[in-house]
């Protein structure tokens, strides 16, 4: 495939999966975020940049303007994500190989209850929760079934009460109420059959960022609670793959 088809076929899977563009400074974050350790020189990100059509002076001028942003630090030629940016990636590591126990039937159960609390304070809660993959039964009240381990944030521990139980009548159908299980799946499937059409670099690149961000999309349910061919773990396989093709890619770019 040509370098015109490549970057026309890019522009078809993005249209038909509704994906943003993925812009110089989109690529070179999607970059960093997808490989261990985040840190690449600028040989590396120009070489990305090029699978998309873009010039090497644009793609210099955005890490010129990410590290003058915040985004990235620079040292001796090689570009590094910055502290925030490290706990997206952590974020998103886990959304790929999350850490899960053993279900017994019990739920997590989030309550709300510290008073007056300023906007600020609602919206660092609201964040923490989705990172937590709680849902929200109602106002003030998350859960979800209690498989995951990781660390709650000291933001919930501030404004709410911690609680565990079992919801009477069918876990299945609460869970279904809290979370869009088919337009998950639906989206995944989607992702899947545009990685598998996906013939160039740069089109597997483009289609395997939107995987890594449906992939914190997902409650990670028990089995027990997910329909039926649950698409989850075939969508990160496939993202491994991919890893590794981007790893293999990157090699002959990066100082040992």
């Amino acid at each position: 495939m040509d370098h015109d088809t490549s970057v026309r076929s890019v522009r078809d899977d993005t249209e038909r999966l509704g994906l943003r563009p993925l812009t110089a400074r989109s690529i070179v974050l999607s970059t960093l975020l997808g490989h261990h350790p985040p840190r690449l020189p600028a040989r590396a990100l120009v070489r990305v940049g090029e699978l998309f059509g873009i010039a090497e002076g644009t793609v210099r001028v955005a890490l010129s303007r990410m590290v003058a942003a915040g985004d990235l630090q620079q040292d001796d030629g090689t570009y590094g994500l910055t502290a925030r940016l490290l706990e997206r990636q952590a974020r998103q590591d886990e959304s790929r190989t999350p850490r899960t126990r053993r279900w017994d039937g019990g739920w997590e159960i989030a309550v709300v209850t510290a008073e007056a609390r300023p906007a600020a304070e609602r919206t660092a809660l609201r964040q923490a929760m989705a990172e937590l993959r709680l849902a929200e039964l109602r106002e003030g009240t998350w859960l979800r079934p209690g498989n995951l381990e990781r660390p709650r944030p000291a933001v919930v521990a501030r404004q709410c009460t911690l609680l565990t139980g079992a919801p009477d009548g069918d876990p299945a159908a609460l869970a279904r109420g809290l979370w869009d299980l088919d337009g998950w799946a639906a989206r995944a499937r989607a992702l899947l059959a545009a990685l598998s059409g996906a013939a160039s670099p740069a089109g597997r690149f483009t289609v395997s960022a939107a995987v890594l961000r449906h992939l914190l999309a997902d409650p990670l349910l028990p089995d027990a609670l997910l329909p039926a061919d649950w698409p989850g773990a075939e969508l990160r396989r496939r993202y491994d793959v991919f890893e590794a093709e981007l790893r293999e890619l990157l090699r002959q770019y990066v100082t040992p």
